[in-house]
């Protein structure tokens, strides 16, 4: 059965359309919280099940976390309140609390005017895809409320933030430190804002924090991984060696070395992995998607580092780093698991392994970089009527083929189709950046001739 309301991340859209309604999060919060006792029996006495709610700083938070916490009580289960606190945290109280489930509100890199709901499990992962049909299955089943007496009962978890800077200090190795390091952290005005420049700071490194005053409405607003020239100018505005952007859930990261050079998720994800195997550390070779960078994965195969791509979205990254049972994997956009370190994305984790590397190895980002240069990318999206297979169109299908054989082993053509609106994607990636103008413009234009019949 296909999901209707759950996509890859959880449920997302603008507050106040359908589904993200209070009405519709309280019937949500009471449908898992059915689905959570259902499948999270205890085996001793009367214990009651109990979830864990935390959110990002946009204003509907609120409103929504009211919502949530009305339809859970309703079903007879206890909620813990973190208030604004970063995803990956979620996902770690979770576990560390031996509780039942882990709700993030939150729309992670969109504008305030979005928010969402994510679920992770007892393990600190996210929910099965067995679980988020039977939640979308009691969506229309009425609430009836449990006994007044067995009602859910809700109280803060204060100490959250605490919890969450020592787990992530405990990922960074005892016998270094960030002494002499002078960083910027932007915070997106989002969940990291009090508690991320703690983390470095204790480390030894001297923070400067931009992006930390939320208002409810400034949420990833010209800062963070969406916008990062703004940390750019403030690393040389501040002659910083290192600049951290995080994105509105703390969940993604983008860095900067001191000449505000930038390095995405591809190349982090290629400098963690270079030196956990010079460290004889890497478990298994490395995870990335479908979109990462075909140079990175040329370098993976020059260091006889082993790569296979999942497709887009940090749960197929994980699900396949469990099948394969290796540690390491990620995406352009930032999003990276260290599966060693935690269960899920974590953008702070990820600096922290980023400067394990570089402390470690007294290397900057540039030099484990050099040998290392990604290739150019045309990304054309080409508008079609009505969703067909286009993909598999003789026509289109010999498109690609001619290309792919012109680029030959410096190259490659990916061709996808939207899951969220009448669109083609295509992508084409090569050492030469006029052949990947040329044959993405020809892909997408035989694609367009193809549509018109």
């Amino acid at each position: 059965m296909i999901k209707k309301y759950f996509g890859t991340d959880g449920i997302r859209g603008r507050v106040g359309s359908f589904p993200i309604t209070p009405e519709f999060i309280m019937r949500l919060g009471y449908s898992a919280g059915k689905v959570l006792i259902s499948i999270n029996k205890y085996q001793e006495g009367n214990k009651r099940h109990t979830v864990l709610i935390g959110k990002d700083t946009r204003i509907s938070g609120y409103m929504l976390e009211s919502a949530l916490e009305a339809g859970l009580s309703a079903a007879g289960i206890d909620v813990l309140l973190t208030g604004p606190i970063p995803t990956p945290a979620v996902a770690y109280l979770t576990r560390a609390l031996r509780l039942q489930a882990g709700i993030v509100i939150s729309a992670s890199h969109n504008s305030f005017e979005d928010n969402g709901i994510k679920f992770f499990s007892a393990d600190g992962r996210k929910l099965s895809d067995e679980a988020e049909l039977s939640i979308e299955n009691g969506l229309s089943s009425p609430i009836n409320l449990v006994s007044p007496a067995e009602l859910g009962k809700a109280k803060r978890l204060n100490d959250a933030p605490g919890r969450y800077i020592e787990f992530c200090k405990s990922t960074f190795p005892s016998y270094l430190d960030l002494r002499g390091l002078r960083i910027v952290l932007d915070c997106a005005h989002g969940a990291t804002y009090h508690l991320a420049g703690s983390i470095f700071h204790e480390l030894g490194a001297d923070v400067i924090i931009i992006g930390a005053e939320p208002d409810g409405l400034n949420i990833n607003s010209k800062c963070g991984v969406m916008h990062v020239s703004t940390l750019q100018k403030a690393v040389k505005q501040h002659q910083a060696d290192i600049g951290i952007a995080l994105d509105g859930d703390g969940d993604r990261i983008v860095m900067s070395d001191k000449t505000g050079r930038l390095y995405d998720g591809d190349q982090l994800i290629y400098i963690i992995a270079k030196h956990r195997q010079e460290r004889h550390l890497l478990r298994g070779g490395v995870i990335g998607t479908l979109m990462t960078n075909f140079s990175i994965e040329q370098s993976f195969k020059k260091l006889n580092i082993l790569f296979a791509r999942a497709q887009v979205g940090d749960r197929h990254i994980l699900e396949l780093l469990l099948q394969n049972d290796w540690e390491l994997g990620g995406e352009s956009s930032g999003h990276i698991i260290c599966r060693d370190k935690h269960t899920t994305g974590d953008g702070i984790i990820a600096a922290l392994q980023v400067l394990f590397a570089l402390r470690d190895s007294n290397k900057t980002l540039a030099e484990f970089m050099h040998e290392v240069v990604l290739y150019p990318r045309t990304i054309i999206n080409v508008k079609i009527k009505e969703k067909s297979n286009f993909l598999l169109n003789t026509t289109v299908k010999n498109a690609q083929i001619e290309a792919e054989k012109n680029l030959g082993n410096h190259g490659r053509v990916l061709l996808r189709a939207s899951g969220t609106e009448p669109v083609i994607r295509v992508m084409v990636e090569g050492k030469s950046a006029h052949k990947v103008r040329h044959w993405a413009k020809y892909i997408a234009d035989v694609i367009r001739l193809v549509a018109k019949k």
